[in-house]
């Protein structure tokens, strides 16, 4: 909705599709090789695949996933809340009242509560091991393809809903010329699959070699993008007919309600489906659907956020359920900074979620240093899996780093011009280029002054 123009956000669509297959998938692809053919954790992986002395890349590379997972937790919270509040209450019928229930919250104690249980839980379904990843995603996952069905059933099925999904899928051709939506359609697709953190290779380090990671690649990012449509055509089927039919709004009116996303993109989710499940018939049960999946879909990603942080301090000689108890723990302590200041959230969510585009490039460096033909021709002749063909070499050797390079540099002059115009310079600002390029200083200047450190530490 903030991507589209009047006519449709078709054409967002569109980029956001195209960056699946030129820079999501190929770098799934890399992350499921690296892994698999190390047999460690980021950091590891680095190290191994290019010496000690770039130790300090791949602790960068992990540190944006974990900086990621300090404010992600808080968000989970906010998801575990939401299930439980309309389990005892009623859902709320106005604004007023929808931003009683938020600030309430924001302002008490339960932010903590329900920001220890989303760690907690993560951190008890590593525990053991991947093993019980494998046994706690085979129960997640299915249930929240349930629900989304469900909820898209149910939305499709509403007066005037018809309209939203037409407005969604419909393409302005024009937006396409505008660097800012290409810009937006890569992150929103990093952010969507996870390409680029290090999850996938975190995973791949216990992946079979039957288990194919060109295949694997191509139903993780096409599957999850199914089911990111999917859950905006229930977003925007559903707004669009209670908006619409019951509140006589226009499309303008319904768009800027979309586009006002309030603190921390927090309005449309916490804010507005409450009040519009409300007034759909069956809406009560639903909204507890909603935010069940919702919890779901968060728990998915942190349980490999959680992994990946700790895999790399197993791979120090640390024993698991030590690491998983640290890990916990520095990351709850490190996340109640987000808890308890949204303009903060905002600005973590902005920083390393531009920083996930120079994860991508470093991902994207260790294969070509690597060698791009050899690894392909590697994975070419699997038996077990796709046959890899040509393309992906030249898009990771290529495009990516062109990519990562030429958005980044379009994402500054955005940056001084609209996001924080005559503050560019500012480090306090919360979305100015000097606060990205003081945080992602700082903590390169950290791994590299503590490279050598880094590289002895790590068990070969």
């Amino acid at each position: 909705a903030q991507e589209g123009s009047e006519n449709g956000a078709g054409a967002f669509i569109i980029a956001w599709v195209i960056f699946l297959f030129l820079w999501s998938i190929p770098l799934i692809i890399a992350e499921y090789w690296l892994g698999r053919k190390h047999r460690s954790g980021v950091v590891g992986v680095f190290v191994k695949a290019l010496g000690k002395k770039f130790a300090w890349m791949g602790a960068f590379v992990a540190f944006v996933t974990a900086a990621i997972t300090f404010f992600y937790t808080v968000v989970v919270g906010w998801c575990i809340f939401y299930f439980f509040q309309p389990l005892t209450n009623d859902l709320p019928t106005t604004t007023e009242a929808a931003m009683e229930t938020w600030n309430t919250y924001q302002s008490g104690n339960s932010i903590y509560l329900f920001h220890f249980l989303a760690i907690a839980f993560a951190g008890m379904a590593i525990w053991k091991g991947v093993g019980r990843i494998e046994k706690i995603n085979k129960i997640l996952i299915p249930t929240l393809l349930v629900i989304v069905l469900l909820s898209v059933i149910r939305a499709v099925t509403l007066p005037g809903a018809g309209e939203g999904i037409a407005y969604l899928f419909r393409a302005d051709f024009s937006q396409l010329g505008d660097p800012k939506v290409w810009w937006a359609a890569l992150t929103q697709n990093a952010w969507d699959t996870g390409a680029g953190w290090g999850l996938f290779l975190t995973y791949a380090a216990y992946m079979k070699k039957e288990h194919g990671a060109v295949k694997n690649a191509f139903i993780t990012g096409i599957g999850n993008n199914t089911v990111s449509l999917l859950s905006g055509i229930m977003i925007f089927g559903t707004v669009f007919a209670i908006l619409g039919a019951e509140m006589s709004m226009n499309r303008a009116e319904i768009l800027d309600v979309m586009k006002t996303s309030g603190p921390a993109s927090t309005g449309l989710t916490f804010i507005w489906m409450p009040q519009l499940f409300a007034r759909m018939v069956m809406g009560h049960p639903l909204a507890i659907l909603f935010f069940l999946g919702l919890t779901f879909a968060g728990f998915s990603s942190l349980i490999a956020q959680i992994e990946l942080c700790a895999r790399i301090f197993i791979d120090t000689g640390m024993t698991r359920k030590m690491a998983v108890i640290m890990v916990v723990a520095l990351i709850y302590v490190l996340g109640i900074p987000a808890a308890t200041n949204l303009n903060w959230l905002s600005n973590q969510d902005h920083v390393w979620g531009i920083g996930l585009m120079i994860s991508g490039a470093l991902m994207a460096f260790v294969i070509i240093k690597s060698g791009a033909k050899k690894i392909r021709m590697e994975l070419h002749l699997d038996e077990h899996d796709w046959k890899l063909k040509p393309w992906w070499q030249i898009v990771i050797s290529y495009f990516i780093p062109f990519a990562a390079i030429a958005l980044l540099v379009w994402w500054f002059y955005l940056a001084a011009t609209v996001f924080a115009p005559g503050e560019w310079y500012n480090p306090f600002n919360s979305f100015s280029i000097m606060t990205c390029l003081a945080q992602w200083g700082i903590m390169l200047t950290i791994f590299v002054l503590f490279n050598k450190k880094l590289g002895r530490s790590l068990v070969n």
